[in-house]
């Protein structure tokens, strides 16, 4: 049994953050549990590798939906990185924050400090723009490099073009003053490499020499002494092990295991709790509630006249690919899978864009995972911003090592089914535009049978999966409300020395990828913890 000021669990983009505030006075001692593998697989560095590791339980806590209606009884695959880095080790490598109105809206449920005007700097310290960039909204000082890409394609050009004749404008930065519009996403690859939070924050953060990393280190409880956190009980290659905290234990394990590790210790439901014999030390109702994902659903085209990166990837074209990659020209290996944004109205009479419609010069076999078309294809792909459907992560077991029940509950709500059903329309509006007329041979996927709304939704219940953005199992909220589990300090209501600070404390999925709003969550919490320190 040891001891350390702070215990952070997990080493993903919120831990690898923390680690490196935490420590920054060079005294501070820091232990990271992550209970994966390292990150040395030269997998990890490449780009592209992200369809060798996405869906490799050596990589990946393997998770999965409970089978639901909404969504033809399907298992839907909700992998989450299990190894040094978290997702941002495995994941699509986009830079997204949101639109502002996401984080008023955070603070409009009586948070304080959580307003957009809040949040910037937060956004702005963690990142190191590269590029024009407007600098009131766009940091230039921070550990992750954000760039533009730098491999070009005929059909990105006239994708973004062709969003013009439907009224969607360019916007060159959807990260700066505007969030509306067609163009090129930004990503976290420097020099042809991907820059993971551990690379950017972790390892230099262990190089002082007073945060400890360790590997393979599962956590399988929360220790309590009354109502305090004291430490972390984890398991190490069969060998049960402890590690105490002198000041606070730091939950940032994911929006599935961050739940499932308070409810393994006794913080939650007490009649879910009760059920695998497990004494309550707080009841809190919310833990495990309130799961959002964006859900996202695919169309696909052939295409004439224009290189994809179908033929690419193959044959002599790849060795082609290969070589550009190493002497560190544009090449496919240092891509992510989407390359262009639109984000947009569903209807034109909202305030604020409610859709976002992905674009890549690439498509795949259907029902194979990241598997492509022996054939020149284009995708797109269409998700609701903000889904008003919710679900639950709930243990199903007192065992650590049983995965969870996790239900997204997909298109439940009737205001979903709408706006994914829109979106798919805008989406093959996109496909068939002007612009991208002379490259299109005929759509595959839904193809011309697909008509009617009813069409349009009952393909989306059968086609869509996960966005891999999960959020809000530990949502933050004010007293009285039923779902909040942590105050707007992310420390866990009606317990001491204990916090949660990762993807789940978010009350809505912001209208982006995940990763940029985790580090904001990171950067605003290690503040907040120094303050009380």
């Amino acid at each position: 049994m040891d001891e350390f000021d702070y215990v952070i669990v997990g080493s993903g983009p919120a831990g690898s953050v923390l680690a490196k505030r935490l420590s920054a006075d060079g005294k501070t001692t820091v232990c990271v549990l992550e209970a994966g593998i390292s990150d040395s697989h030269p997998m990890i560095r490449v780009p592209v590798g992200f369809v060798k590791t996405l869906y490799n339980p050596r990589f990946t806590w393997a998770f999965k939906s409970v089978p639901s209606e909404a969504t033809n009884n399907r298992e839907i695959g909700l992998p989450q990185g299990r190894l040094v880095g978290g997702s941002s080790s495995i994941n699509g490598l986009v830079y997204s924050r949101g639109q502002p109105e996401d984080f008023d809206d955070w603070a409009l449920t009586g948070v304080k400090g959580w307003s957009y005007r809040d949040i910037l700097p937060y956004f702005k310290r963690s990142e190191r723009r590269i590029g024009k960039a407007d600098e009131r909204y766009r940091g230039r000082d921070g550990e992750l490099p954000i760039t533009n890409p730098d491999w070009k394609s005929t059909l990105c050009d006239a994708f973004i073009t062709g969003a013009g004749e439907l009224g969607i404008p360019k916007n060159p930065d959807y990260n700066g003053e505007f969030h509306d519009g067609a163009g090129y996403f930004q990503r976290y690859i420097e020099k042809g490499n991907r820059i993971s939070t551990a690379q950017a924050f972790l390892y230099p953060a262990v190089d002082r020499g007073n945060v400890i990393l360790r590997i393979g280190a599962e956590a399988t409880a929360i220790l309590f002494d009354g109502k305090r956190a004291v430490g972390v009980a984890y398991d190490h290659d069969g060998e049960a092990r402890r590690v105490m905290a002198k000041r606070e234990v730091i939950i940032s394990a994911g929006t599935v295991n961050s739940p499932k590790l308070l409810q393994l210790s006794g913080v939650g439901d007490p009649a879910l709790l009760k059920q695998h014999g497990i004494a309550v030390v707080q009841d809190l109702a919310g833990v495990g509630q309130n799961l959002r994902d964006h859900y996202t659903v695919r169309i696909a085209a052939k295409v004439k006249r224009a290189a994809t990166i179908n033929e690419r990837s193959k044959g002599w074209r790849l060795g082609l690919e290969i070589a550009r990659w190493l002497v560190g020209l544009p090449s496919i290996l240092a891509l992510s899978p989407s390359l262009v944004h639109v984000f947009w109205k569903s209807r034109p009479d909202l305030n604020r864009g409610d859709i976002q419609v992905l674009f890549t010069p690439a498509s795949y076999k259907p029902g194979k995972t990241y598997q492509l078309d022996d054939f020149p294809g284009m995708t797109c792909g269409a998700r609701q911003q903000r889904p008003e459907s919710s679900g639950t992560v709930r243990i199903t077991s007192s065992d650590p090592k049983a995965l969870p029940a996790v239900q997204p509950n997909y298109l439940v709500d009737p205001r979903d089914q709408e706006v994914i059903v829109a979106a798919l329309k805008i989406a093959r509006q996109l496909l068939h535009s002007d612009a991208l007329k002379p490259y299109l041979v005929e759509e595959v996927l839904p193809g011309p049978d697909v008509k009617t709304d009813a069409d349009w939704l009952d393909y989306a219940r059968e086609r869509g999966g996960t966005a891999y953005h999960m959020v809000g199992t530990c949502r933050m909220g004010v007293a009285g409300d039923p779902l909040a589990v942590v105050d707007e300090t992310l420390s866990v209501i009606g317990l001491e020395g204990l916090r949660v600070v990762d993807a789940s404390v978010m009350p809505q999925v912001p209208s982006a990828n995940t990763l940029a709003a985790t580090l904001m969550v990171a950067e605003k919490a290690a503040d907040m913890i120094l303050a009380a320190r």
